[in-house]
């Protein structure tokens, strides 16, 4: 589709900037796209389905190893292939079809989880099929992210691309929390075996939804030609922007050591509550109940600052340590259903932020790089959160989870406030006082929250927010 004078180019049209929020019925306005509807269906089927079959994998490694270390090689292997070839994954996404590369990333995870599901329901499987598989679906996960992130620009166009991006990683996020709470209760209703069996089903539904996608209402994005270099060029394109490079970084943190909630809640529901695997059903519901609170809450956003990324980060941080602090069930099982709340809020922020402060042609690359801090994060963090719960227990690794994460936050908090040499302060309109960003030696700045001005590009202007 060309552009016109009423449909801008999707390469170079603006984000839009609400300046109040809408009305709760326009909450899920992109799902007035018929496209957008079928793609979000699919999604939320398949991403419920693949934390399904996380969870049970991760139960059944324990229940043949005996090792929660095991889980973490595990998840690992999962994520492994990202931390290698997860640049390639957004060089691959910019230069084909995300269509066509999303409905054969699908096809592929099908058949991994029915060969998964032949295995279990055989009595067959060893904890090395499941390491391979694992690591197999970690290969299709570094062209399925980047080209699935990416694909929503071509579904929604730039209209609705901001309310897009909140609901499809609100959908992706909530379905990753939903999914471990439906496979714990999945383990001891119908067994493990056909938890992987219903994932396998799932993908294929998703590959359905692609398929009765209209192609002439997407509006297609530039093919990126063959060039060399094209790698490095994402990596410079993100660290020559503080807004994704400070985004990337506590990004990094987080999924290392906050978004290893598999190893930590096995340890919780097997060594520290003994409550089994319903009890570790249970753990995941309520991680989920709090995502839906903050996969709501994240579509009512006015925008996104870097300084929301941060914050974000920090609060998710103060719930783990509080939760790794916490000695009897009552409060635990709150503070948990409070990591599901502040985990969906920071990671919807941070993808809406980077893919908002990205170019069309070169946005696969960077949020490629985006998933590989994501998921290389938790590759290596699975291992360590797990030896370090086996050395310590699992309160000790629940505050470590929390307390680097927090740590960082407030470290790139301060070296942002000194690079902009920003200082807080107190400045009263009419009789309400309210908190101001003051920088060192000029005048007031804006309250905090207020919408900066955009360049033409459609990012705001100040490069630090």
């Amino acid at each position: 589709m060309t552009a016109t004078a009423s449909q801008p180019s999707l390469a170079t049209a603006p984000m839009p900037v609400m300046t109040a929020r809408p009305p709760w019925r326009q909450t899920f306005s992109s799902l007035q796209v018929p496209n957008f509807r079928l793609y979000v269906g699919g999604q939320v089927i398949s991403t419920t389905a693949m934390g399904m079959q996380r969870v049970t994998q991760d139960w059944l490694v324990l229940q043949l190893s005996g090792s929660v270390t095991a889980v973490g090689v595990t998840v690992a292997l999962q994520f492994a292939p990202m931390l290698v070839f997860g640049l390639l994954g957004g060089v691959i996404a910019d230069r084909y079809s995300k269509r066509m590369l999303l409905i054969a990333t699908q096809t592929t995870a099908a058949l991994i989880a029915a060969t998964l599901a032949v295995l279990i329901l055989t009595g067959s499987v060893q904890v090395w099929h499941i390491w391979a598989l694992a690591c197999l679906t970690g290969f299709v996960t570094v062209i399925d992210n980047p080209a699935r992130q990416v694909f929503v620009n071509e579904v929604v166009g730039p209209r609705n691309l901001r309310n897009a991006i909140s609901v499809n990683s609100s959908t992706f996020q909530l379905g990753m929390l939903v999914g471990p709470a439906i496979g714990g209760i999945a383990i001891t209703a119908i067994g493990s075996g056909w938890s992987f069996a219903i994932n396998a089903v799932a993908c294929l539904v998703v590959v359905t939804a692609l398929s009765l996608m209209n192609p002439a209402k997407l509006l297609k994005a530039p093919v990126m030609p063959r060039n060399k270099g094209q790698l490095a060029e994402g990596i410079r394109y993100a660290k020559g922007k503080p807004v994704i490079l400070f985004t990337l970084i506590v990004l990094g943190a987080t999924a290392m050591f906050a978004y290893t909630m598999p190893v930590l809640l096995s340890a919780y529901a097997s060594d520290v509550f003994d409550v089994g695997a319903s009890g570790y059903g249970a753990f995941n519901a309520l991680v989920a109940a709090g995502a839906l609170t903050g996969a709501i809450a994240s579509t009512r956003r006015l925008n996104v600052r870097l300084r929301t990324v941060i914050v974000g980060a920090a609060l998710l941080g103060i719930v783990q340590l509080a939760a790794g602090l916490a000695q009897g069930m009552p409060l635990f099982v709150i503070l948990v259903a409070g990591t599901g709340v502040m985990s969906l809020l920071f990671i919807t922020a941070a993808n809406s932020l980077v893919q908002s402060s990205t170019n069309i042609g070169i946005r696969g690359r960077v949020m490629a790089l985006y998933i590989l801090v994501q998921l290389g994060g938790q590759a290596i963090g699975g291992p360590v959160m797990g030896w370090i719960v086996e050395q310590f227990g699992a309160h000790v690794g629940m505050a470590v989870s929390g307390g680097v994460p927090l740590t960082v936050a407030v470290i790139s908090g301060i070296v942002l406030s000194r690079r902009a040499r920003l200082r807080v302060g107190v400045a009263r309109r009419g009789r309400v006082p309210r908190l101001v960003l003051r920088s060192a030696g000029t005048q007031m700045r804006q309250p905090a929250g207020t919408p900066q001005p955009l360049s033409q590009d459609g990012h705001e202007a100040t490069p630090i927010r």
